[in-house]
């Protein structure tokens, strides 16, 4: 941060600005819940006018997830080497003009594409959105504060979206992707007013090479789990892009060992807590988004609830989560974060077992409202925690590197464990059409977010039961990084 941003140390020490500054840059990340959100609940409305498969249609969750994840560290470089406020600004202009194309589009490929994009903007976006909170406000109670504060945005961000979503798609389907224009404007001007000018540029370079590996890995990877249960697990095809994906992701290691100027230096994995917070995370999420897909998919198309029935059946969690994030630092000051982030896994594990052994007849209350409740209690005690055990300990040049990986995790977890439900959704319904197909695939794609989940946990238990968890204080040690 340039001089004129000096670092919050305590609650006592916040002003105006800083709090402006901590409002403006969490708003994106509501934005980013918000888009979300409204697209998960307009899903069989965009299925129904376009006329899209299920593994096509997942990737209009997927395009946004994935070009999302693959780029964040790059966004995460772009955002210490450009500036944070350049960065920033530029992302979320792209942001906008991207979600006004997406709703005058009437092809499935360029509304795709145009997620797509919206990633990019939103890998770009992000990094620099944590990394200024994290350099306005220092390591302990001020950051934490901040932290939760940051995370109710995305839960408001995504419980606002579920109402609007289901509003809106009572109307239209491309009013959802009109919505966030609007919004993004107030966030570019309030951040363009707010935020502090960069500095000088630090001297440094970028990792290309590393950006297309990455990405082209993990897009391949995508690609052949959703679409192997059709073409064949065995198939020669499906074997051959599996082999290529592991190569371009094995390649994109060896580059980063190599490159003057890494997207993810190595030697900051060294840190066990950093590592945990990072798989956890991704698999935490990947259960979450699988869940999230044939859920809403399942209540519209199979027991025909409307759009706006979907979105206030989802609502309790979301509300749950904005309602307790603020909470999270006291709880995580007394017991630590692997403690509250194997909470959270636990309640979503007990979520989504609820969920698979209900009786489908059963009234809301007793059907779907335990999951919902046991979701938002879950995301309350976990999400928060990976954000402060991850960014704990980095030094301020690296909170970009930090916070682009951890969001890293986030999206390609999410993009994975997506592809990997999908993959069972489809194989399911093999033989079957429409609401039939979906029937037939539902419990296998429940028994698969569930057996995600269960590795969740292993991964959480970790950290509880090692030695350096069994003492772990309210924010990670700092530890020295190791190139």
């Amino acid at each position: 941060m340039s001089p004129s941003a000096p670092v919050i140390t305590s609650a006592s020490g916040w002003t105006a600005k800083s709090w402006g500054i901590l409002l403006t840059a969490s708003l994106v990340v509501g934005l980013d819940a918000l888009d979300v959100s409204m697209v998960g609940i307009a899903l069989p409305s965009i299925q129904d006018e376009l006329g899209l498969s299920t593994s096509a249609l997942q990737w209009i969750v997927s395009g946004y997830v994935l070009s999302y994840g693959g780029l964040l560290l790059l966004g995460g470089r772009a955002a210490d080497l450009l500036g944070r406020r350049r960065v920033f600004l530029t992302a979320v202009a792209v942001f906008a003009l991207a979600s006004m194309v997406g709703g005058m589009v009437d092809s499935g490929a360029l509304l795709i594409a145009t997620r797509i994009l919206k990633g990019v903007a939103a890998a770009f976006t992000a990094p620099a959105a944590l990394s200024i909170i994290t350099t306005t406000f220092a390591e302990g109670p001020a950051r934490n504060k901040a932290l939760g504060i940051f995370s109710v945005f995305g839960a408001s961000g995504y419980s606002a979206g579920l109402v609007l979503s289901g509003v809106l798609t009572e109307v239209g389907w491309r009013w959802t992707f009109f919505l966030p224009v609007p919004i993004a404007f107030v966030a570019w001007v309030a951040a363009s007013r707010l935020l502090p000018k960069d500095g000088p540029r630090p001297a440094g370079g970028y990792d290309l090479p590393g950006a297309i590996t990455s990405v082209a890995g993990m897009l391949l990877l995508v690609y052949t789990v959703v679409e192997a249960p059709e073409a064949g697990w065995a198939a020669p095809s499906t074997l051959i892009q599996f082999a290529l994906a592991a190569a371009l992701l094995i390649a994109f290691v060896a580059i980063e060992r190599r490159s003057k100027h890494p997207l993810v230096r190595l030697g900051i994995l060294r840190s066990g807590a950093l590592a945990r917070a990072n798989l956890g995370i991704s698999v935490f999420f990947g259960g979450y988004i699988g869940f999230q897909f044939v859920v809403m998919l399942y209540l519209q198309s199979v027991l025909e609830w409307s759009a706006l029935q979907t979105a206030l059946g989802f609502l309790p969690a979301a509300v749950i989560v904005a309602f307790g994030s603020p909470r999270m630092d006291r709880l995580v000051a007394r017991v630590g974060t692997a403690r509250t982030i194997a909470g959270g896994v636990i309640a979503h594990l007990l979520a989504y077992v609820l969920f698979l052994v209900v009786d489908r007849d059963a009234p809301y209350v007793a059907g779907v409202l335990p999951s919902m409740v046991l979701l938002g209690i879950g995301f309350t005690l976990a999400f928060a925690s990976f954000n402060i055990q991850a960014t704990a300990g980095i030094p301020d040049h690296e909170q970009g590197l930090a916070g682009g990986l951890l969001n890293t995790s986030t999206q390609v977890g999410g993009a994975v464990g997506l592809a990997i439900v999908t993959a069972v959704l489809t194989a399911g319904g093999e033989g079957k059409t429409g609401s039939d197909a979906l029937l037939a695939g539902f419990t296998p794609a429940l028994i698969a977010v569930t057996v995600l989940s269960a590795l969740g946990l292993l991964i959480a238990l970790s950290g509880v039961l090692g030695r350096r968890a069994a003492t772990e204080p309210a924010e990670e040690p700092a530890f020295v990084l190791v190139d």
